[in-house]
């Protein structure tokens, strides 16, 4: 069976058709995929696997080929973009400035810094006061020492000056005291029959100016008369030697004299 070969005077016009449809298809896609980046609203696309029917044209074997019509472009109205949501504010935490962040790290560090020099200066304050105590405890002790040591010195001293004028004092006693036991005994009248171990001792009491106030024998010799003879020889001596200073009277003014035949 042959089949009838028609010709199809409207195949141009449905190709540029095809064509219009196609870049609509694809001027749709790009506005859809904008708009959803733009707004979280969706939107559908109806996608064609084939043309509509009402695209399609019914050929007919015209007698007289009409002149080629305008392909017939259907306008393709976008959706409305959906008013875009109103988001609830969120309140997000301010993140901290660096600026922030370093001005409190410079606080902190002068503050560190500071705490650290003023301990410094307490402490060097407390040694300053500390060394200032140390030297006042010092000079106290020092003075204490040197008036103790002066002290000493001064007693030793007037010690050794008692002692010197102590012994100048017995040196002239005895000076004395020979001078007048040697004067009596140049005036005792030795009797006979006299031994020469006899001992008598006197008690001699003496006035300013060496006058014999009393003299009393202690110890008798044995001998009668060198007794009596020892008496009459201090009453004989009298004013016995005395030395001129005055002050020294006292030791003189009670004398305990001893005699002996033979010295």
């Amino acid at each position: 069976m042959n089949a009838a070969v028609y010709p199809e005077p409207y195949k141009l016009p449905a190709g540029i058709l095809a064509i219009a449809v196609h870049g609509a298809f694809f001027a749709l896609l790009y506005f859809g995929f904008t708009w959803q980046t733009l707004s979280p609203a969706t939107m559908s696309v109806e996608l064609w696997q084939s043309l509509p029917d009402n695209a399609v044209v019914e050929v007919a074997p015209p007698p007289v080929e009409p002149p080629p019509l305008e392909p017939k472009i259907e306008k393709i109205v976008p959706p409305t973009q959906p008013e875009e949501a109103v988001k609830p504010e969120i309140v997000m935490p301010e993140k901290e400035k660096p600026d922030a962040r370093l001005a409190e790290q410079r606080a902190a560090r002068e503050k560190a810094e500071r705490i650290a020099r003023e301990k410094a200066e307490q402490a060097a304050r407390e040694k300053a006061e500390r060394i200032a105590r140390e030297k006042v405890e010092q000079v106290a002790r020092e003075k204490a020492e040197r008036i103790a040591r002066e002290q000493a010195e001064q007693a030793e001293r007037v010690a050794r000056e008692k002692a010197e004028q102590a012994a100048a004092i017995g040196r002239v006693v005895d000076e004395y005291t020979g001078k007048i036991v040697s004067k009596i005994r140049r005036n005792i009248v030795m009797p006979p029959d006299v031994m020469d171990d006899a001992r008598v001792e006197f008690s001699v009491t003496l006035l300013p100016g060496g006058t014999v106030l009393s003299a009393k024998m202690s110890k008798s010799s044995g001998n009668a008369a060198y007794d009596n003879a020892v008496e009459r020889a201090i009453l004989k001596s009298q004013p016995l030697p005395l030395p001129s200073d005055v002050a020294l009277f006292n030791r003189f003014r009670k004398l305990e004299l001893v005699f002996k035949p033979i010295e």
